[in-house]
């Protein structure tokens, strides 16, 4: 059986810490036997006592250690208990570690990864449940990237680290306990593979990876429901949708989006986050100024009500986007009903 999200990216962490002597790992409640408040960095801090350290309650500070680490030559990876608090440390994101790439008269490389446990649907409320993905794109010199089940974390992390660009990369809480996909098979209907230049697009397809009625592009914390909902509107509504799942989200690379969106000519767009200013709004433009000559339909958007997220689980599912919201969605760009 594979492996679940929350084993991959501990062993990605462990396999970081042992290849890189000058890696540290710094967080709130970290350190074993705790092992983080959702077990990723277990087992680390014994194995590393000195690199893997427990920090005080103070996001600004612990963003802005880290952020001094990478300035200094060495390498930082940072957990945020949860994403909402990221906020914060946002100076230090925004006004410090983006910009030190490029002030000091020479190109200064900045190996800083913020790690973000973000999302909703677990009844954490209206300050544990929030998706802030949208409030750091357009950064200059920020990488934005999501943990999903069809991307190895190792892979991914040791990206970014290599970049030279500091990155945030979220990692939606609900996943954790969700499986890997591996060699290439979904279930017995849904086969994936890696598209994109640099193989960061999982693309989820059934039969023919050329055909299909609609494209839903989310990022890696909607993957296992936007599979769902392709399955369910395949039974049910004789729809064949396909799934591209971006690993990086900010820049933008939507080359390797454009091939299947041009085949199919319409494309649905599904994120947590609240609209407004956001990656999917982001993608529609970029695609639809780039091939809205193939569009046969507006690009559609699926987000999260303009509201504060509820801890009640049925009022909490009135706020955040639901299989149902994307199935309508795609069925309606579909059927024009």
């Amino acid at each position: 059986m594979a492996e679940r999200v929350v084993e991959n990216l501990n062993q990605a962490l462990h396999a970081l810490l042992a290849d890189d002597p000058g890696l540290y790992l710094l967080g709130e409640d970290l350190v074993d036997p705790y092992g983080g408040a959702f077990k990723v960095t277990r087992g680390l801090s014994t194995r590393w006592p000195e690199r893997v350290l427990s920090t005080p309650l103070s996001e600004g500070g612990i963003v802005g250690v880290a952020g001094g680490l990478a300035l200094a030559g060495q390498r930082a990876i940072v957990e945020i208990m949860f994403s909402d608090f990221v906020a914060l440390a946002f100076d230090q994101i925004l006004n410090f570690a983006s910009k030190s790439t490029a002030m000091y008269g020479r190109a200064v490389p900045m190996r800083l990864v913020v790690r973000c446990p973000t999302g909703g649907n677990r009844g954490y409320g209206p300050t544990h449940s929030q998706s802030l993905q949208k409030h750091f794109v357009g950064i200059p010199g920020l990488t934005l990237c999501e943990m999903s089940p069809f991307h190895d974390n190792r892979a991914v992390l040791a990206g970014l680290l290599g970049s030279g660009r500091p990155g945030l990369f979220f990692e939606d809480k609900v996943l954790y306990t969700n499986r890997m996909y591996a060699d290439g098979v979904v279930d017995e209907l849904f086969r994936y593979d890696l598209v994109g230049a640099d193989g960061d697009v999982a693309r989820v397809w059934v039969d023919d990876p050329e055909q299909c009625d609609c494209v839903l592009v989310v990022p890696g914390g909607l993957a296992v429901r936007a599979v769902a909902v392709a399955r369910e509107l395949l039974l049910r509504d004789d729809i064949v949708c396909q799934v591209l799942v971006p690993s990086r989200l900010w820049p933008l690379d939507v080359d390797g989006l454009l091939p299947a969106v041009a085949r199919a000519g319409r494309m649905v767009v599904a994120e947590e986050s609240t609209a407004g200013g956001t990656w999917g709004a982001e993608l529609a433009q970029a695609v639809h100024t780039r091939r809205w000559k193939a569009l046969r339909a507006p690009v559609r958007l699926v987000h999260s009500a303009d509201q504060v997220i509820p801890t009640a689980a049925h009022l909490e599912r009135t706020v955040l986007v639901q299989d149902a919201d994307i199935h309508r969605a795609v069925k309606e760009v579909v059927t024009g009903a």
